[in-house]
């Protein structure tokens, strides 16, 4: 498993892609394409690019871990 080198939200950029959301989640690049082709996780299209809003994505990872 890979580790986050991430230490707070804060230093994430406005909007994360594939490659940064497995970077935070500690994923594999793979994964996190999968990820955000699943129906509930806060993805954008735009253009050809997938995109997600960081506030959307630390609100979809405490849905999803507060449990």
């Amino acid at each position: 498993m890979k580790r986050s080198n991430y230490k707070s939200y804060d230093e994430l950029p406005l909007f994360l892609q594939a490659d940064l959301i497995s970077d935070v989640l500690g994923i594999s690049i793979s994964s996190a394409y999968e990820l955000m082709h699943e129906k509930g996780f806060p993805a954008l299209r735009i253009g050809n690019r997938i995109v997600v809003p960081r506030e959307k994505f630390i609100q979809w990872v405490d849905e999803n871990t507060s449990k």
